[in-house]
């Protein structure tokens, strides 16, 4: 199976083979804005090609930045629209894209991969760990009331109503203050913006826009909704880097009338809600799943790259049956920085590449994995010590879609 790098040329035929690999047509031309392929990245496509020099796989690359526990920002490449078409499946076409992009991925010098995997059977065998979670949560809005706060912090900015279309600048410098805060979170890039690309609020549906402004007339956060039923209200993502503009702001949508429901897409798992409502049962939460995936590149630079909180030392023994690779290392961190380097010492636990993307932004124990027979612990002490150091300083969330 050939493998070659796709072209601004070959924008209109990338796009084509991608869809009928998931036998879906294309809502318009290539280069039309307001698709969700719109901000493609011609020049780092892949093609799989047959005997003939025909496409039958795809698979391509964002230029992203990923927030890293400790507020550190790295470059990762989200890999999206991979798919084989139907008559050509089990050939080793998926195999061969994978192997070339991590190539090529790594000869740019980048250390992570992210995704988002369509099935979850897929992209484990190529090195990929879920690291990231999120739900929905329904609320019945006439069981809605919520507790007083007992912070002390009472809310003094003002929410307005604007449209989607009047405010793209806007909700573009507020996502890209809050994204900076939030481990897991990735950049939006101006292409995106400016392209209309991927989902609501990025993609320009029709939207209403609640705005946060704090006391001087800043926005800090807004919200972006619509009705989507008759008697439901739906929450795109909720965005504030401030807990409480995000009550406020939430407090806002619960108070919206003509409407039973309110529905918070991508809620996160640490979300404070439940708990500030008077009913505790008033929310239903559903839909909790996985959502980015990471795959480690050079786990050395990986994870001196992130910030830690704990004081304390783990020897990790990381095979990727993928990339036939099996090495040791000493993972060492003082300070909230860290030390990686190759040892032969006896090690702490043995695990998967995948594994190490899974607990890598601290949203998945190592613990949870031991228990779960992924990852094999060889002292009586190294789960508590592994979890104490992967702990992020809150759990890693993604809304941003690719």
């Amino acid at each position: 199976m050939q493998i070659r790098p796709t072209t601004e040329q070959d924008l209109d035929l990338f796009v084509e083979t991608m869809y009928a690999a998931f036998a879906r047509f294309p809502d318009g031309p290539a280069d039309s804005p307001g698709g969700w392929f719109s901000a493609l990245e011609p020049e780092r496509g892949l093609f799989a090609l047959d005997g003939t020099g025909r496409p039958v796989g795809t698979a391509a690359a964002y230029s992203f930045e990923l927030t890293l526990p400790g507020g550190a920002l790295t470059p990762v490449s989200g890999v999206s629209a991979v798919g084989v078409l139907p008559t050509h499946r089990r050939r080793g076409a998926l195999t061969a894209l994978m192997r070339r992009q991590l190539a090529d991925l790594r000869a740019r010098g980048e250390h992570l991969a992210v995704l988002l995997a369509s099935e979850a059977l897929i992209y484990r065998r190529f090195g990929y760990g879920p690291a990231t979670y999120t739900g929905r949560l329904t609320v019945q809005r006439s069981r809605a009331g919520l507790t007083p706060s007992r912070a002390g912090r009472p809310d003094t900015g003002t929410v307005e109503i604007l449209r989607r279309s009047e405010c793209t600048d806007l909700l573009a410098q507020v996502y890209d203050r809050y994204r900076r805060t939030q481990p897991g979170a990735l950049s939006r890039p101006p292409r995106w913006w400016a392209r209309g690309a991927g989902q609501p609020p990025v993609a320009p549906a029709a939207r209403y826009v609640a705005v946060h402004r704090d006391a001087d007339g800043t926005p800090d956060g807004y919200a972006t909704y619509s009705i989507s039923e008759p008697d439901t209200l739906v929450v795109d993502e909720t965005i504030a880097a401030d807990d409480a503009v995000v009550t406020a702001l939430t407090a806002f949508l619960l108070r919206h009338d003509l409407v039973s429901k309110v529905v918070l897409k991508h809620f996160a798992p640490d979300h404070p809600l439940r708990w500030q409502l008077t009913d505790l049962r008033a929310a239903e939460a559903s839909h909790y799943d996985d959502w980015l995936w990471v795959r480690l590149l050079d786990v050395p630079a990986a994870l001196t790259s992130r910030g830690w909180t704990t004081d304390g030392e783990l020897v990790l023994d990381v095979t990727d049956p993928f990339l036939g690779e099996h090495h040791r290392y000493a993972l060492t961190t003082r300070a909230g920085e860290a030390t990686c380097t190759p040892t032969d010492r006896t090690p702490d636990l043995t695990l998967d590449i995948s594994d190490l993307g899974s607990v890598f932004l601290g949203g998945t124990t190592p613990s949870t994995l031991i228990r779960a027979g992924h990852v094999q612990a060889h002292t009586p002490d190294a789960a508590a010590t592994a979890d104490a150091l992967f702990r992020a300083e809150r759990p890693p969330h993604c809304l941003h879609w690719f």
